[in-house]
């Protein structure tokens, strides 16, 4: 027999999985035993959620009494510092499988009765906004009681860049937490990636192209939420690749009112068929921002680039063209002035390569910025795979940050250089007025500063001491 067909002895298995509620189950136990035994990721997972750090405990299924109803929380994890308990209680579902409020609810009750901190809650489902929950929940059960959700995305991205970039300090616990990614990445975990738009993609898409959607539709309003969390999505994504966090450019008003964001994604797909985002890379040059129009059936990433502050503006274009020597040549790039409205000079970076003056209109007037954008083809499914939407975006995403932004560098002023002897220009003669009579620094060796009299002026001689002869 081929040693092909051999399967490998891992330490949390997938085979052997039947059924939603046994691959619940081992995803559960799976996660929480890495979260006491990595203390680095336990950490990491905890942080955020107002734990202290500490000792990681976790137990799964425990029972609790609320009335006369015995319920079983799918994990609890508690973190101890000191005389300082902190404890949650976790919620887990994995597949298509969705949260449901009133189980949310009759957890937050026991959670309140027992005084623990918080509940957890872990599903495929993606928040439009950090920190806001998938699931509408009795915002008066959350008075005592914090409710927070991770994704299986994020808690994968997490264990990621814990081991492959921040790194774990004991071999073996490195090992198991590489354990826990090849059960997540597998299929048959049920931590799945992001793969459906909404059962209101195809009206709405088919709403923008006809120009019959209304702001009061229901489907529009689903629609930008789960735009927004692809978004989310993708920095999750990208984030795991880069080894850093990765996360969506919101506004302080869009962080504290998610509905605000929505309904305005909304009212922008009523008017103009697009959608937009914005992606916050650390390090990155500019924000990765991200428009889908749905009328035109693109995707057009772009990112801004202030211009250097001195040269003349050919000297401008030349260096960032120089930077965009390996990014296709169908780029777009456009210019901007200093103290001027709208948009500026704007051609493909084969054309500006061999023409850096086609984005100078004006040689007099100052180049501000530049604007460097892709635009790509977008699919049409609400699903995933060929001819998706949702893999449109992510490709766009992934293409445009390693062709263009990767490769940008803000640009940075020359440091001051020391005078050399020969840099140092003679000194011209000036009125005797003017002359001071110190030495100073800004003096010739070989310039005469001593006092000159001026027409009309008598000069009173000098007083010699008197000599006595011994």
């Amino acid at each position: 027999m081929s040693e092909e067909t051999w399967l490998a002895a891992r330490l949390i298995p997938t085979s052997g999985i039947n059924g939603a509620e046994e691959q619940e189950r081992r995803a559960t136990s799976a996660l929480l035993a890495v979260m006491s035994a990595v203390r680095e990721f336990g950490r990491v997972l905890t942080q955020s959620l107002g734990a202290p750090a500490g000792t990681v405990q976790t137990f799964i299924e425990v029972p609790f009494k609320l009335g006369n109803q015995q319920l079983f929380p799918d994990g609890l994890v508690r973190v101890t510092r000191g005389q300082r308990q902190w404890t949650a209680l976790v919620e887990v579902k994995t597949g298509s499988n969705a949260l449901k409020s009133e189980q949310l609810e009759a957890y937050l009750d026991i959670a309140r009765e027992q005084g623990f901190d918080a509940l957890i809650t872990i599903s495929n489902e993606i928040a439009p906004v950090p920190g806001q929950h998938p699931t509408t929940i009795d915002r008066r059960k959350l008075r005592k009681v914090a409710l927070f959700h991770l994704p299986w995305t994020e808690i994968l991205t997490q264990a990621v860049i814990q081991k492959e970039y921040r790194g774990v300090a004991d071999p073996d616990q490195a090992w198991v937490l590489g354990e826990l990614i090849r059960y997540l990445e597998h299929p048959r975990s049920g931590a799945l990636e992001f793969s459906d738009m909404g059962p209101a993609w195809v009206p709405v898409r088919d709403g923008v192209s006809a120009g019959t959607l209304r702001a009061g539709d229901g489907g529009a309003a689903e629609v930008a939420g789960r735009f927004d969390a692809l978004i989310r999505y993708a920095c999750l994504r990208l984030g795991r690749q880069l080894g850093t966090d990765v996360t969506p450019a919101l506004s302080r008003r869009d962080l504290a009112d998610p509905a605000v964001r929505t309904q305005s994604l909304v009212n922008q797909l009523v008017t103009t068929g697009t959608l937009t985002g914005s992606i916050r890379i650390p390090g990155a040059v500019g924000h990765l921002h991200v428009t889908a129009d749905l009328r035109a059936g693109q995707i057009v990433c772009h990112v801004d680039v202030d211009a250097p502050r001195t040269g003349r503006p050919t000297t401008r274009v030349n260096w960032l063209i120089r930077q965009l020597k390996d990014a296709p040549e169908t780029v777009r790039i456009e210019a901007f002035v200093m103290h001027a409205r709208g948009g500026g000079a704007t051609d493909l970076l084969r054309q500006v390569r061999a023409e850096p003056t086609t984005l100078v209109t004006d040689p007099a007037r100052e180049l501000r910025a530049f604007r460097v954008a892709q635009s790509t083809a977008a699919g049409t499914k609400r699903g995933s795979g060929r001819g998706a939407f949702i893999d449109s975006v992510l490709h766009a995403i992934d293409d445009f940050y390693e062709q263009i932004i990767q490769n940008l560098k803000p640009w940075m002023p020359a440091p001051p250089r020391l005078r050399t002897p020969d840099d140092v220009t003679p000194v011209q003669p000036v009125a005797a007025s003017l002359v001071s009579t110190a030495i100073s620094s800004q003096d010739s060796p070989e310039l005469d500063t001593s006092p000159h009299p001026t027409p009309g002026m008598s000069v009173k001689p000098s007083i010699q001491p008197a000599t006595t002869d011994v």
